[in-house]
Order: C-alpha cells, then structure tokens, then sequence
C-alpha cells in the first residue's frame, strides 16, 4: 500500500506542476496524444508564476533524493535537455532547500557525543551548500596536538531521509516486477538486479563512515598525483551520520567564466579529466560514481597545469577483472573502428546470446558508431548514440549489465564535464592511448614479471611442504587406483549375482509354464479317454524339455 500511495504521490505532484507540458506531444504515438488530450490534470492551468525549468526543478525537489539524483544528471545534458532547464536543474547539485539548522547541530552533538562549542572552535549556522541527502556547514576545529586549528566542513544527513527512500525504492522495485511480468523485455532489462544495485548504492551513500572510507581510498590512489586531490578525513570526528574532513577552495569546475578568468589550460583540464576517469577505472577498479559539478572543484593553484578536487564520494563502483578486461578489449576495439571485434567479445562475454550471427551483429553496430568517429567532442552526443545502441541491442537480445549501470552513468557525467571545458576535446586521441598502455601494463612481459614476483615468496614458503604434498597425492592416488579396483571386483561379482538371479527367475517361470503345460495336456487325454499314463508321460517329457532348452 505503501508503494500505491507514493505512486499517488508522484502523480499529484506531476499534475500539480503541468510537467506533461514539457513532453513534446507531436511525437507521441496517436493513442498516448489522445490521452493526453483527454487527460483530467489538463483542467488545472500550468502555473504561470514558474517558467518550465522551475517546474521540473521544484518537482524533483518535492519527490526526493532519488529524483533529485535523477535531475542532477539531467543538469550536465545540455545536448539532450533545452539549455533553460538545464541552467535551472544545476541548482540541485548544491542548492536544495536545506534543513533547520537546530536539527543540523542537535544531531551533530548526538552523533559525536559532545557539544558543539567543545569541538569546534567556529561554527557556521548557515550550511555552505544543501544537496539531495546531506547538507554541509563550514567549521573551524580547537587546536589540539594532532591537528592545528584546521578549517572544515561538517557534513549532516537530512533527518527522516531513510523513510523517503525506502519508499522511493519500494515503489521501483514495484515497477521493475511488473516490468519483468508484463513486458517482453522484462528479463533482458533485468530491472530488478539493477534496482537491487541502486539500493545498495543509494544506502551506502546514507552512511558517511562509508563515504569517508571511500575519500580515504580515493586519496590513497592518488597521494601526490597531479591529476586529483581528495580532502582529508577527520576521522576522529566522523560518524555514521555526520562527516567532518578538510575544506577546499577551489573553483567550482561549472563556473567557466572563473576558468577562463585565471587563464586554466582548458585542453589540459578536459583530457586530465578522461585520464582520471579510465585511470580509477582501470588502474584503481575504484572510481567515483557520483562526477557531476556539483562535486568537482578545480584548484587555484597552477592554472597551466590544473588539478582536479573531488568531494561527495558517497556513491563508487568497482568492476572485476573479468569485466575490466571485456570493457578495455571492447573500447579499443571501439577506438579501433574493428566492429567485429566488438561483436565478438560481447557474445564471448555472455552479454548477447550465443546464438547471435556476428556478422549481423557488427553491422548493426557499425551503423550507428561510424558516423561519430572523426568529430570533435561538441559534434557528439554519447547520449543519443547510447540510445541508439540500446535500440539495437534489443534486436539483439543483449541483457542490461547491472554491475556496469554506474560505469555508464559516470561515462555520461565525463562527457557533460567535457563538453562544458572544452567542447573541441578529441576523445579517441586521448583515451586510446591510455587503453593501449594499460593492456600492454596488464599482459605485456613487465605484468608477467610483476605476477611472477608477487607469487614467488609464497611458493618459496611452500616449497618445503612439496615433497610431502607430492607424496600425499601419490598414495591418495595409490588408494584411489585400489578402491577402483575393488569397486570394479565388487561391480563384476555384482553384475555376476544379478545374473545369476535373472537365470533362477527364468527357471522358475519355465517350470512353472511346464507344468501348466502338462497339467493341460493330461486333462485333454483324460477327457479324449487317453490312459493316465500317457497324460503323466506328456507331463514328464514337457518339464523335461523346458529345463534343457532353458
């Protein structure tokens, strides 16, 4: 009930805000334009005081955290969305409305046990930013031994905010059953493994002590990198609930105008930004999954050669070796305009069915990736070629990957960034010979010699233990060789028995048949008035030769 009852919900606040105005009705089907037409929301008049861009927005923000996550994704397509909502729904990167700032501090205070006048030396009411979950408040910490008085920021999960998401999820998962019951392609979507990830993903994200050990991570990767700084985590002061790490100040990566205002190398800024991504993915199987500008800063500091700082790192993905090594062959491949390839690997990895004609499958894909190849970042929209994909996949039969749901997702946030730094940014030349440099790192004679030297202190440890494991296997094979030849023996003496029983039966039965013969023929020579004796004699000879010939 539960489930239905925020259904209702979502449809109120659907009519409430008119955003069927927003969907474009002339390219609808005739049956949906006729109920649209005929639609009862379509008695209230689309409010006049809000242009469409706030309607989305103020509609997103009224459903919760999972539709602002959803709007915030939409805010870094501006190939796919008009540019005056995509300005509107960027608001919801960091400026939800947030919440009383009495609950901020009261479960700051339960969380950490002490008040907040003992822990930090500054406290600012006012939170710097309010996103979809958590809200964050700058701070400046007392100065103990450990740590000057630093600056930091205190992040807070939104009170009531695990109630709202369960039914949220609740009422996907709900869908995703009906999808999977009614529709044909319920199964090749598997919507319910990929509402079960994002449940995963969306509770991992409610606990900081998660996010704060995912930063950790994230900056141990890449200590002393130019590429990405992480802030640190105060550790001491860091709770499920309440976060508190180092402050930055970096210039918010949306604000290009601020970019360009300190001279960025934006070429620069844009290909470290695909080196960070296929690095977390392919070096690390450790990435951040949640990029969208909101959450990515660039530093003051060298503008010719700009680092990245990353925040939010509730929601990451990891992938397995299995998966990293399909996903590097396939985008070389990709890179390598080598269709058939592409093909190959994609039934070799179980992801369309065996029966797929190569062939047929390779054309389909060459359709739709062809004309992208030789254009700069501006002329492409991954977008549409993903919807395309996805179109032709499902000729194809080929199931939804859950465990590459966040890689795609991400893959989107990387090219909405990219566009926005630098729309001439030639993708293929930047992210192929990274491929290539990782697969020969991988499997090349150094990964060999790497593999070889990792292994070896454990061989040299087992190494004593040989010669009794070698002697161990050879009497457990003497044994076994034994016990098959004693079950051989037992299986011949067996079938030997069995025999023997099957040729008793057969006598039996003989027997038996013979003396109903005779019995028979002696009632036919005592009724033809034939002597007694003939009748035992025909008897006699009958048993006897049913007993030879068996």
């Amino acid at each position: 009930m539960s489930s239905w009852w925020r259904l209702w919900k979502i449809v109120f606040i659907f009519t409430k805000y008119r955003l069927d105005s927003l969907v474009p009705i002339e390219q609808l089907p005739l049956s949906l334009r006729i109920a649209l037409w005929f639609a009862p929301w379509r008695l209230n008049p689309v409010p006049s005081k809000y242009n469409r861009g706030q309607r989305l927005r103020l509609a997103l923000e009224s459903l919760g955290p999972i539709f602002v996550k959803f709007g915030q994704i939409l805010s870094t397509r501006p190939d796919l969305i008009p540019l005056d909502i995509v300005q509107e729904l960027k608001r919801l990167q960091d400026d939800v409305p947030p919440f009383d700032n009495d609950q901020a501090k009261a479960l700051i205070e339960q969380q950490l046990g002490q008040s907040i006048a003992s822990i930090f030396a500054e406290f600012s009411a006012q939170p710097l930013a309010s996103a979809s979950i958590a809200q964050v408040h700058a701070a400046r910490l007392h100065a103990t031994a450990e740590h000057p008085a630093a600056e930091v920021v205190v992040k807070v999960v939104r009170p009531g905010i695990e109630d709202t998401i369960e039914r949220d999820l609740q009422l996907l998962e709900t869908m995703a059953r009906l999808l999977v019951k009614y529709s044909a392609d319920g199964r090749r979507l598997k919507p319910l493994e990929v509402v079960d990830d994002y449940r995963h993903t969306i509770y991992g994200e409610l606990n900081l002590q998660i996010e704060a050990s995912n930063a950790t991570q994230l900056k141990r990767n890449f200590a002393d990198s130019e590429l990405l700084y992480m802030p640190e985590v105060y550790w001491q002061y860091t709770r499920s609930k309440v976060m508190v790490s180092e402050r930055i100040y970096g210039i918010p990566v949306a604000d290009i105008d601020a970019l360009h205002a300190q001279n960025t190398n934006m070429k620069l800024l844009a290909e470290r930004g695909v080196e960070i991504f296929f690095t977390q993915v392919f070096r690390d199987s450790f990435f951040h999954a949640d990029m969208h500008p909101g959450n990515i800063f660039v530093s003051r500091e060298h503008p010719d050669t700009p680092q990245y700082i990353a925040i939010d790192c509730g929601i990451v993905g990891s992938l397995t070796e299995e998966d990293q090594h399909y996903l590097a062959m396939n985008l070389l491949a990709f890179f390598n305009q080598d269709y058939h390839q592409v093909a190959q690997l994609h039934i070799d990895s179980g992801w369309v069915p065996p029966t797929t004609k190569v062939h047929e499958f390779s054309a389909a894909i060459r359709s739709v990736c062809e004309p992208i190849f030789d254009k700069p970042l501006a002329e492409i929209s991954f977008g549409q070629v993903l919807i395309q994909l996805f179109s032709t996949a499902r000729r194809f039969n080929m199931e939804v990957q859950p465990q590459l749901v966040l890689l795609q997702k991400t893959l989107l946030n990387i090219e909405g960034l990219g566009r926005q730094l630098y729309p001439q940014l030639d993708l293929w030349s930047t992210a192929k010979p990274y491929l290539e440099k990782w697969m020969r790192d991988r499997f090349g004679p150094k990964a060999a010699w790497k593999e070889l030297k990792r292994q070896l202190p454990g061989w040299i440890e087992k190494a004593p233990q040989i010669p009794g494991l070698m002697h161990g296997a050879l009497t457990r094979l003497n044994h076994l060789d034994e016990s098959q030849q004693n079950l051989q023996h037992e299986l011949q003496a067996l079938r030997a028995e069995l025999q023997q029983q099957r040729l008793q039966r057969r006598h039996q039965a003989l027997a038996t048949l013979a003396v109903a013969s005779g019995l028979f023929a002696w009632w036919n020579a005592f009724t033809l008035g034939i002597p007694e004796v003939v009748g035992v004699s025909v008897v006699a000879l009958g048993f006897v030769l049913l007993l030879i010939r068996a």
